[in-house]
């Protein structure tokens, strides 16, 4: 596989060529924004293109998910208020994953049954050019608790049919905060729009765009001190309380990567957090343990209970779970051993043990119910320590738990 090849060029010159190459090329382009640190660089360097083009103002839509920082909704206000862009602000209820609660293992950011509880109330924006959507029946793809990526992707399909233009969205990730974004865009297999790596093709009319995939975060901190750009200050809190640059994230606060950064609510903003705490549950638990790495949720090394084995934990673990979410890990770990047993000879493996080489379960090469405990005290419902990813199967019994949920309150 062929490395990195590096430029005799600059980053912020290789975004900028990059957004000219867009303008250029397609009809129009709209920035997915978020209100974090590299969809903020992106929409400005894109502003900042477009008003040199003389066609301001740009598209941008932005999914509020309710529960963020309010310093993220001021921040998102000061575009929204601009007359350099178009907006569509999305208020409307979807799907979002809580990874810190059995009993309510998905919640519905602005779900019109709890607007006693909302974290805060709907925004309101003096300019035409902002459009809050609240409206259930505003787009026609939409449907109640839709899942957010599936919102996403459909909102593009329906933007170029509208507009009937070519059009690419522009998306702010980094290739180096993970390995799912370094292969979207190394990925030698998908269409792209001309040769340009860095795009991924979605249909004739629509591209997905990643301008500033080559960006590092000591970049970004770079390009808004150098150009005077305005930019996110819950960041400055973030580093007053002790975040890396690295680790400082803005997301949905309770998936189950998230739910680490849960502790930094209550630190941060107060009057946020203490919103937080009713609007869903588990949240104090999960800001109170997930710092805390160690045996209560499953990070890294944990402790079994004395007199347990990790089978015999498995199984306490199952027996105390809410029934229809012990269903479903037990579903999934029948599947998990069973294929272990028609397959395990292949690699050596003859039984199931208690606990293997510790390096060997991390990367998921050996089976044990050491893995099964972790996946089970991690609450990690889509098994993913069990090799399983999420589908679409699993995101409808997602749906059907949170109706339960409501049912019985």
């Amino acid at each position: 596989m062929k490395g990195k090849v590096f430029l005799n060029n600059d980053v912020n010159t290789q975004a900028r060529a990059r957004i000219n190459e867009l303008f250029d090329t397609l009809d129009s382009v709209y920035v997915a924004f978020s209100g974090g640190k590299d969809s903020g660089v992106l929409l400005h360097l894109v502003i900042e293109e477009a008003r040199k083009r003389q066609c301001l103002p740009i598209h941008v839509l932005y999914v509020d998910m309710e529960a963020q920082y309010q310093h993220t909704h001021d921040f998102i206000k000061t575009f929204a208020e601009s007359r350099d862009v178009v907006m569509h602000w999305v208020c409307l209820p979807l799907s979002l994953r809580n990874a810190s609660s059995q009993y309510q293992p998905k919640w519905v950011c602005w779900d019109p049954e709890r607007e006693d509880v909302w974290v805060r109330a709907l925004p309101v924006i003096d300019n035409p050019q902002c459009h809050i959507v609240t409206a259930l029946d505003f787009f026609p793809f939409y449907y109640y608790a839709m899942e957010f990526e599936e919102f996403v992707k459909e909102y593009g399909l329906w933007l170029a049919e509208q507009t009937q233009q070519t059009m690419a969205a522009l998306v702010g990730i980094r290739s180096d905060e993970s390995l799912n974004r370094y292969r979207t865009i190394k990925n030698r297999n998908k269409g792209k729009l001309a040769h340009f790596q860095w795009t991924t093709k979605v249909t004739q009319s629509l591209y997905l765009a990643y301008p500033i995939y080559d960006w590092k975060v000591e970049d970004v901190w770079a390009a808004y001190g150098k150009f005077g750009w305005s930019y996110n200050h819950v960041y400055d809190l973030m580093h007053k309380a002790g975040v890396s640059l690295h680790q400082q994230r803005l997301c949905q606060p309770y998936g189950d990567d998230q739910k680490k950064g849960l502790w930094l609510y209550h630190i941060l903003e107060p009057q946020t957090w203490e919103r937080l705490v009713v609007r869903v549950e588990g949240c104090n638990f999960g800001a109170r343990y997930s710092k805390k790495q160690g045996h209560i949720l499953g990070y890294y090394n944990f402790k079994l209970p004395a007199g347990y084995s990790y089978k015999a934990y498995s199984k306490f673990l199952l027996d105390s779970m809410p029934p229809h979410l012990s269903a479903h890990y037990r579903s999934r770990i029948f599947q998990f051993l069973i294929w272990w047993k028609n397959n395990g000879k292949r690699f050596g493996v003859s039984m199931i043990p208690d606990s293997a080489d510790r390096k060997l379960e991390s990367k998921k090469k050996v089976p044990s119910w050491r893995r099964i405990c972790k996946t089970l005290i991690k609450n990690d419902y889509w098994c993913r320590g069990l090799s399983f990813s999420q589908t679409k199967k699993l995101t409808n019994h997602y749906i059907a738990v949170y109706q339960e949920y409501l049912k019985g309150r």
